[in-house]
């Protein structure tokens, strides 16, 4: 796979994904297989699912911009600091004087997959009001790439269909990775619910084989027909199913298929999907095409499992993204 198949180096100053969402803290223990009773120490790592994907497709070399809250505290300026070193538009960042900057303590099992424990009473990126929302900045993006998370409570539930609606009328692709945390939600039905409500205003989909049997209530996730016909939905351009080391399906409304994964000796499984996500974002940013070519889209998902193999190899999320150069090695060395 060479250069050429990359259209990255061509990204115009129109190609501006905005990640709307949350931005917070994972503290990982330092060694992986143990409860976080028994952790001895704790890594702290930024994390939230749409500002790794900001700083993604920035490392990638793509533009990018986060818009989210967090709280006005140490963390929250350390974060807003981490958005400016990786050239994220962190313009659209609020500070809330009354509520704390989120933290998750993540628990890395000895297969390197994670469970969670959430600081969220509330935390300041659930506050975000419709009326802090930077309205021109959403109308810039040609992606708009947003999760569930910012849906459990108001007012940012409000202010995200509000920003949805905006990136909408502007013409922007919509992309959508629900991100499933069940610990943050009351009840597994209202997460259902709420994922669902917005489910077909998105263009392009991600999800993981464990998401599907959730939002399909049990349905064996690897049938193409149960994807087909219960989650993709008339005006989806593209639905992508992440399967970790195995690679990802993809579907539009010509074809599909699956790409497979590059292997890696996985560290911590942390940010892996929201990296793929970038490395999906960042081509499909600089060449809308990909939709309607199936080659090219197949070359834009090997680069983003190889986006996702990379970040697997060291802990944490925003410092495990890869470069472009990183990606390109990876897939190099790799080839058959």
């Amino acid at each position: 796979m060479g250069e050429n198949t990359i259209s990255g180096d061509l990204m115009d100053s129109n190609a501006l994904v905005v990640c709307f969402g949350e931005m917070l803290i994972d503290f990982v223990p330092t060694v992986s297989g143990v409860s976080l009773a028994e952790a001895p120490a704790f890594k702290k790592s930024p994390g939230g699912a749409p500002a790794n994907v900001a700083v993604g497709v920035s490392r990638l070399g793509g533009s990018s911009a986060f818009i989210g809250k967090v709280g006005d505290d140490e963390f929250g300026r350390m974060l807003a600091d981490i958005l400016n070193q990786n050239n994220v538009d962190n313009s659209g960042l609020r500070f809330d004087h009354n509520a704390r900057t989120a933290l998750a303590f993540v628990t890395l099992r000895t297969d390197g997959e994670r469970e969670f424990l959430f600081f969220r009473h509330p935390s300041a990126d659930m506050l975000l009001e419709e009326s802090e929302l930077d309205e021109n900045l959403v109308k810039k993006a040609k992606i708009f790439h947003y999760g569930s998370i910012g849906l459990i409570a108001e007012p940012c539930r409000s202010t995200q269909l509000a920003a949805m609606k905006i990136a909408k009328s502007s013409g922007s692709l919509l992309s959508y990775d629900p991100n499933l945390r069940l610990p943050l939600w009351q009840s597994e039905e209202a997460a259902r619910k709420e994922i669902m409500a917005i489910w077909e205003e998105a263009d392009v989909i991600k999800i993981s084989e464990d998401e599907i049997t959730f939002l399909t209530g049990g349905d064996d996730p690897y049938d193409d027909e149960v994807v087909l016909q219960k989650l993709f939905h008339p005006n989806l351009k593209l639905l992508v199913v992440s399967e970790g080391p195995n690679g990802c399906r993809y579907y539009t409304k010509e074809f599909k298929g699956r790409v497979p994964g590059v292997k890696v000796k996985p560290v911590d499984t942390t940010g892996a999907g929201d990296a793929f996500v970038s490395g999906l974002l960042f081509n499909l940013a600089s060449d809308l095409s990909l939709l309607e070519d199936e080659k090219k889209l197949r070359q834009a998902l090997l680069f983003a499992n190889a986006c996702g193999a990379i970040t697997v190899t060291e802990r944490g999320a925003i410092p495990a993204m890869p470069t472009k150069e990183a990606v390109l090695d990876l897939l190099s060395s790799s080839a058959p």
